[in-house]
């Protein structure tokens, strides 16, 4: 008579899966890893705007005081200001020596509730000098 005896493929011995406190902690760890990943998207996206922002007012200065660098009677010019979207773009006129002209371009906005502005200046005598 012969007796047959089952034995397993595999033992368990040593064997253990994650228990449910392990995967909580996992779970956990990659939540706040995942949110400071998107509060870092947030600075960066915000940064941005104010950089385009930035660019945008310092381009609109620029094209001001060209215009006001290039007109020929420069003495005639006067101080004002206008408004380009969320900038307002001022400019003012001073005597400098013999001819020429302190112009000082400043253009400010606001945007998430700060005040921002460029300013810009330069010495001329008006006709492109």
């Amino acid at each position: 008579m012969s007796i047959n005896k089952v034995i397993p493929m595999h033992t368990n011995r040593g064997e253990r899966g994650f228990t449910l406190l392990e995967i909580l902690i996992g779970i956990s760890i990659f939540a706040i890893g995942v949110l400071a990943v998107a509060t870092m998207q947030i600075t960066a996206i915000r940064g941005n705007r104010l950089g385009n922002e930035v660019t945008k007012a310092t381009f609109s200065a620029e094209d001001k005081l060209e215009e006001l660098k290039n007109s020929a009677d420069i003495a005639s010019e006067s101080d004002d200001s206008d408004q380009q979207g969320i900038f307002t773009r001022t400019w003012q006129l001073s005597p400098a020596t013999g001819d020429s002209q302190l112009v000082t371009v400043t253009v400010a906005w606001a945007t998430g509730g700060a005040n921002h502005n460029v300013a810009l200046s330069t010495i001329t005598s008006g006709g492109g000098h």
